[in-house]
């Protein structure tokens, strides 16, 4: 027999006008019935000294909650002074604070998740603040379970950005509404239900799906509401109330029933080919591919021509085709000998119609050198195989020698301008090889401390690079279909992890975007560094220049 279900009631923003929320409460039990919980999102405290004298009242016992009410922490440094830590507890009675981020599950077994405040990329944040680490550390244990299928409740003060694709929109302006982390975070925890607070506006979304239809098992669905400020003048939603059985108390036929106006999943992005383009966190990740599209293509602009190039007179001379990039600039192109084929759509080919041309710096004969999409630096560069292979450890012996020559002569560019070539590479959830080579000042930092911030942030991971001789293959220790990590220093050491799961995608980005040694954290995420087609086609055309000295692909 089925559990009985629970009745939770789910309020927006309080702003310290408890005693309004309360009232509205005790109205709507006496009317129909107690409810077992109330969930508070948003801003709980008010930073007038009226709403402080009202809290003094519930915090003193003078009133009390009619209502076990759980509420988020902080969402803005004025009211940082009412939770006396980040960790939950007891605030007054049957006012419980959650914690800056966590779980909670009931006695029911119902599963709460909760993140609070709002998003900062700086570590340590402000207190009213989340990091990509905070959210990581949520989904990582959760979600790396196998029989993970998604959690009952997830409460957030900020809205997810783009949750209205798909769906019926908001009454609000959406442009600078909510953040990506937190879609990202939803898409990874598939929760039944989402609230959140903060804009002042109630929004209940169409309740949209967690699974690709015809490709992947049916999941439940996930609802989003939003919900207003309580007593707000335009009397907007600011209580929802709804019965949940907890997850693990359903049967799965129950459970994954769709209802009519289900939509398609906000946070994976459908393209016109009917690919998907899935979010990801910024620092971790759990079952989900990553998408092509990572630091180099960007699969919601207009597809871009197949990359030929055009037989010119004179022997063996090709260039760049009519109006496209540096209009004379000659370079040797051969097609490699019949690599492996891609099983689908490849972005990463050189042959493949989807290459954004307009990034292409070099073109060997079995390697190519791009611009990184969202680059950490505007000399950051991609060198990837022409053909398509998987890794490092894949390639053919002629590719890795034409891959050592690109490397030798970037780090002879970068050490000409006083930088250490810094290179990695993420053999995990990625299709198609792909070397990151990014330049650090000599100045900011010594090789030994690049190799340490690397080795300390893997043991905050709870991971352990492995350092491996200069001259030492790698096929030698990750044999082909291994997922591993590699740094490689410009002194040529390498360290080494072979990833078991759950590894955080833009690991090798955020160690090289800290503070210790770049010092940009904000661009540790490539999403948030998008440039525009024009300035793409700049920082190609100034790298393109820069490096024509060392090109060895360049016929005199």
């Amino acid at each position: 027999m089925e559990e009985k279900p629970l009745r939770v009631l789910v309020c927006g923003d309080v702003e310290g006008r408890i005693s309004a929320l309360f009232n509205r409460v005790n109205t709507i039990q006496k009317k129909s019935g107690q409810f077992d919980l109330l969930l508070c999102v948003g801003d709980f405290f008010g930073k007038s000294p009226e709403a402080e004298a009202e809290w003094e009242a519930y915090k003193s016992g003078a009133k009390k909650a009619p209502i076990h009410t759980y509420i988020l922490g902080a969402a803005s440094q004025e009211t940082v002074k009412y939770f006396p830590s980040s960790d939950g507890c007891e605030l007054a009675e049957n006012i419980i604070y959650l914690g800056r981020r966590g779980v909670f599950t009931g006695a029911s077994g119902l599963q709460v998740v909760y993140v609070s405040g709002r998003e900062s990329q700086q570590e340590p944040a402000p207190a009213h603040c989340f990091t990509p680490k905070d959210l990581a550390a949520l989904v990582t244990p959760l979600a790396s379970s196998s029989k993970f299928k998604g959690v009952d409740i997830l409460l957030t003060s900020q809205w997810p950005r783009g949750v209205w694709q798909y769906g019926n929109n908001p009454a609000i302006d959406t442009k600078f509404c909510g953040v990506a982390s937190i879609g990202n975070l939803a898409e990874k925890l598939k929760p039944r239900y989402h609230f959140a607070g903060m804009e002042g506006a109630y929004y209940e979304r169409l309740p949209y799906r967690n699974h690709v239809v015809l490709q992947e098992n049916a999941q439940h669905v996930s609802r989003f509401i939003a919900l207003a400020a309580v007593n707000n003048p335009g009397k907007k939603k600011y209580l929802y109330a709804f019965n949940i059985v907890p997850m693990k108390s359903m049967e799965p036929a129950a459970l994954v029933k769709q209802p009519e106006d289900v939509t398609e999943n906000p946070y994976r992005k459908a393209t016109k080919e009917g690919r998907k383009e899935t979010l990801l966190l910024p620092s971790a990740a759990a079952g989900e591919d990553e998408p092509a599209s990572q630091f180099f293509f960007d699969l919601g602009q207009k597809k871009p021509q197949h990359h030929r190039h055009q037989q010119h007179q004179g022997a063996g001379r090709k260039r760049w085709p009519d109006g496209e990039g540096d209009g004379d600039r000659s370079v040797q192109h051969k097609l490699p000998r019949k690599p492996p084929q891609p099983a689908g759509p490849c972005w990463f080919c050189l042959a493949s119609p989807e290459v954004e041309k307009h990034l292409v710096i070099s073109i060997g004969t079995h390697c190519y050198m791009a611009l990184a999409k969202g680059c950490l630096t505007p000399d950051h560069v991609l060198l990837l195989p022409i053909g398509h292979y998987q890794s490092v450890v894949e390639l053919p012996s002629e590719a890795v020698d034409e891959l050592q020559k690109y490397k030798s002569a970037v780090r002879k560019l970068y050490k000409s301008r006083g930088r250490r070539c810094v290179l990695f590479e993420r053999n995990y959830r990625s299709q198609h090889l792909q070397l990151q080579v990014v330049p650090v000042p000599m100045e900011t930092c010594t090789t030994e401390d690049i190799k340490e911030v690397f080795t300390v942030q893997a043991e905050e991971q709870q991971m352990e690079l492995m350092e491996i001789p200069e001259h030492t293959d790698l096929k030698q220790i990750a044999p082909p279909g291994t997922p591993y990590f590699y740094v490689e220093l410009d002194t040529g050491e390498k360290l080494f992890y072979r990833i078991k799961k759950n590894f955080p995608l833009q690991f090798g980005r955020e160690v090289l975007a800290s503070e210790a040694i770049l010092n940009i954290p904000t661009r540790s995420d490539w999403r948030e560094c998008k440039s525009s087609r024009e300035e793409e086609e700049a920082l190609t055309k100034q790298f393109r220049t820069d490096f024509q000295p060392y090109d060895f692909t360049v016929e005199d």
